[in-house]
């Protein structure tokens, strides 16, 4: 919707002039011969003087924004004597039917395929102090004196009607909105003291799929799950570079502490009052009772639960006879593949390895292998299936279409007409995906995320957002997040999002995918021929 002005004038001469300046339109004297009449008194022939509009460009820095034409009206003028004026000029219309004509013109200003939608300009006179619902209201210039808030209340108000009711995704509310006012002595709250100075408004930027470019849409399933169809109860786990290590964090979990007695509150330093000598706390005597084989134990006992269909983040329910046979069989082989994790891809970082049964470790080993440990096909095992959301199983860019406050870049080889741009990596990325037409197809960025992959991270749900959807140019979809410093959430992140290629993959409907995270925006072009290379030799 374009941007409206409002001229709140005093006056209906001092409406006039404004709205010729603006607009170019006046009414000018046509003096015609054969309009003569007689005058009965004087005997003598008279000419009859009528009027006509004349168009003209109007004396505004934009003159072609709002001054009017015949067949276009990008000014109004509106008041009670406009409106007499207008209801007597046609005579085959009523009174009801013209100034309906009228209202109808006011309230669909800014509608597309309205009879309002071109006005950019509206000069009124005490009409507009209530009752008027237009949304793109940007600007009001008072050229009166207002005698009370309640009336400067009634006019600044035509402006605060909102235009973007989407709320923003970091704050979860609606986005700030401005209107520019000048000449009315308004505050909402009035006070004393110099007026601090608004922020300029950013300006709306809207993101949305080009029907033009439908050869660029990129599909996607919505995957709320994953199906553990075992038959012969044989499972593995890919121990290749992509599976995520875990890292001990005695900074951020001590081993140990100092305690000492206060009786009262302490104010001040570590070493300020109090009776007694510091003790010394520490899990000495835990690493003395427990041993790194029981960890193992209890880490492969979670999973089989899991697997067997216990417990709430189990894949699927079995029935007991089942987990009964089906415990025998896999816990071994479970027991193993933690072992393995155990000894291949956790840092201890010089800790006591005991320090592995901490809640918080035992619980992200068994997310992290949970997330790795797939049915063996090669023991004839189905492969991992997919879940898919029951009411929308596939997605496509197709749907997007949002508005955001945030810098975006024009785009040419995306079905979207913009990508949002965060950083300086997604830019850089950005252009690349650009450039690179010999290995990428199209492209989309993830954002106001259209495409969402679950996984768990210490006991709850979450969903994770990669950063751009790539269509490499042998038709393998890559799903590409640019990450610099990355943190154990993360690692889980990238870890959920493999055992989703995996399954999507297996399911094969919208053809093979990859994934791949990159540390240095520049070293992506690299990455894109690398795995555009692979994904020839696959074929």
């Amino acid at each position: 919707m374009p941007p409206v002005l409002i001229v709140v004038c005093d006056n209906t001469d001092i409406a006039q002039a404004f709205f010729e300046n603006i607009s170019g339109q006046a009414e000018v004297e046509d003096i015609s011969a054969d309009a003569a009449e007689t005058d009965e008194e004087q005997a003598a022939p008279r000419k009859k003087t009528k009027t006509r509009v004349s168009y003209g460009a109007g004396k505004t820095s934009f003159p072609e924004l709002f001054q009017n034409e015949k067949g276009r009206i990008a000014t109004i003028r509106i008041d009670s004597k406009r409106l007499e004026k207008i209801e007597s000029e046609d005579p085959d219309a009523s009174r009801d039917d013209a100034a309906r004509e009228l209202r109808v013109i006011v309230n669909t200003v800014g509608k597309p395929g309205k009879p309002g939608q071109d006005v950019r300009a509206v000069v009124s006179v005490a009409m507009l102090n209530e009752g008027w619902d237009a949304s793109n209201v940007t600007h009001i210039l008072g050229v009166r004196a207002f005698g009370s808030q309640l009336l400067c209340e009634q006019v600044v108000g035509r402006g605060l009607r909102r235009r973007n009711y989407t709320p923003d995704p970091k704050t979860e509310l609606l986005p700030e909105e401005y209107v520019d006012v000048y000449g009315i002595p308004f505050s909402v709250i009035p006070y004393k003291g110099k007026p601090s100075r608004t922020p300029p408004d950013k300006p709306v930027n809207h993101v949305y799929a080009l029907p033009e470019r439908s050869g660029f849409e990129i599909q996607f399933p919505n995957v709320d799950g994953y199906v553990y169809a075992l038959q012969r109860f044989a499972v593995k786990a890919d121990f290749s570079d992509d599976l995520e290590r875990l890292v001990i964090e005695p900074e951020e979990t001590p081993t140990a502490t100092f305690v000492r007695v206060i009786p009262d509150h302490l104010e001040g330093g570590a070493h300020g009052g109090g009776i007694g000598e510091y003790v010394l706390h520490n899990r000495q005597e835990y690493y003395a009772r427990h041993h790194l084989q029981e960890i193992e134990f209890e880490i492969a006992r979670q999973i089989l639960s899991t697997l067997v269909g216990e417990g709430p983040q189990a894949p699927v329910k079995g029935s007991p006879r089942m987990r009964g046979v089906a415990r025998h069989e896999l816990f071994p082989q479970l027991l193993r593949i933690v072992r393995r994790y155990i000894a291949e891809k956790v840092d201890f970082r010089g800790v006591n390895k005991c320090e592995l049964g901490l809640e918080k470790y035992v619980r992200r080993i068994t997310e992290r292998l949970r997330s790795v440990i797939m049915p063996d096909e090669g023991k004839g095992e189905a492969p991992l299936l997919p879940i898919l959301n029951r009411f929308k199983p596939v997605g496509t860019t197709r749907e997007v279409d949002f508005t955001t406050k945030r810098n975006v870049h024009s785009t040419l080889h995306s079905h979207l007409n913009a990508v949002v741009l965060d950083s300086s990596w997604e830019q850089t990325a950005a252009f690349y995906l650009e450039q690179h037409t010999d290995h990428v197809l199209c492209y989309a960025r993830n954002d106001r995320p259209f495409l969402l992959i679950p996984y768990e991270y210490e006991g709850a749900e979450h969903q994770f957002e990669p950063d751009y959807l790539v269509r490499l140019a042998n038709r393998k979809t890559l799903l590409l997040e640019m990450k610099g410093e990355e943190n154990d959430q993360d690692r889980a992140k990238q870890q959920a999002t493999r055992r989703w290629i995996e399954a999507v993959t297996n399911w094969g409907r919208l053809g093979r995918w990859d994934f791949a995270v990159c540390r240095d925006p520049h070293m992506l072009p690299g990455i894109l021929k690398k795995l555009a290379n692979e994904s020839r030799t696959d074929s």
